[in-house]
């Protein structure tokens, strides 16, 4: 069984979406269980979550979840709650391929134990165009949280799973793990994210605001520095 592990915060114009495409896109929606984890929406997001779990013809292996806010803690609380062999962290704005549960399935029987898909925006802009492209390299550069990750259970209890106190980088720290033991393979298969966050600050002045967290992070700022400037110019 997977177990997709989807952390949340005031996600109620997508998440319902988001959970019909999962269940109607899978190869096998039985074999699946999804933990939404809500990390203190003061929308409406927990309330459509459970009118979707409970309604007569919604996918019902949905579970509502609750942890403190932040994507590493509340990716963390969904793991020990999870009953799947295998975990999928997606993000609530992002789309995985269709049949992406098989292909997984398919990876992990082919020794592949940790992973993602390439990754599109649905944004025709040429440089989300460009950036999507560079996800079909194996370079950790490449790599993201958007694309989202899948993982053996037992492999993501080896390495540590997410660390829970970083407020900032958490994909990218479990994602250091694996390469660091080469476990990690990029499906060929493409997942389609959003781009509302590009939208909303502009394209070119986000990208730059990244790059300044990266060169930050080079010459040693704290995690807690990289935090607060990521909520001041990106979140």
């Amino acid at each position: 069984m997977i177990s997709i592990i989807v952390p949340v915060l005031n996600e109620e114009k997508g998440i319902i979406s988001l959970l019909e495409y999962l269940e109607q896109s899978a190869s096998d929606s039985r074999q699946l269980e999804i933990l939404i984890v809500d990390g203190g929406s003061t929308d409406r997001t927990p309330v459509l979550i459970e009118e979707y779990r409970i309604s007569t013809n919604s996918f019902k292996a949905v579970t509502l979840l609750h942890s403190e806010k932040g994507r590493s803690k509340q990716m963390h609380h969904g793991a020990q709650h999870a009953q799947g062999s295998i975990l999928y962290f997606l993000h609530a704005d992002s789309y995985p391929p269709v049949k992406f549960d098989q292909l997984i399935i398919d990876a992990v029987n082919g020794n592949q134990k940790a992973g993602c898909f390439r990754m599109k925006f649905d944004n025709p802009n040429w440089w989300l165009f460009l950036m999507g492209w560079f996800t079909r390299f194996s370079w950790k550069v490449s790599r993201g949280g958007d694309q989202s990750q899948f993982i053996c259970n037992k492999m993501y209890s080896k390495i540590g799973g997410y660390d829970t106190s970083l407020p900032i980088y958490e994909d990218y720290d479990l994602i250091n793990k694996l390469y660091a033991i080469n476990c990690y393979t990029v499906l060929p298969q493409v997942l389609t994210t959003s781009s509302r966050r590009y939208k909303d600050v502009g394209i070119f002045k986000l990208q730059w605001y990244y790059l300044n967290i990266y060169y930050r992070k080079w010459r040693g700022d704290s995690i807690q520095q990289l935090h607060q400037y990521y909520l001041k110019y990106c979140d």
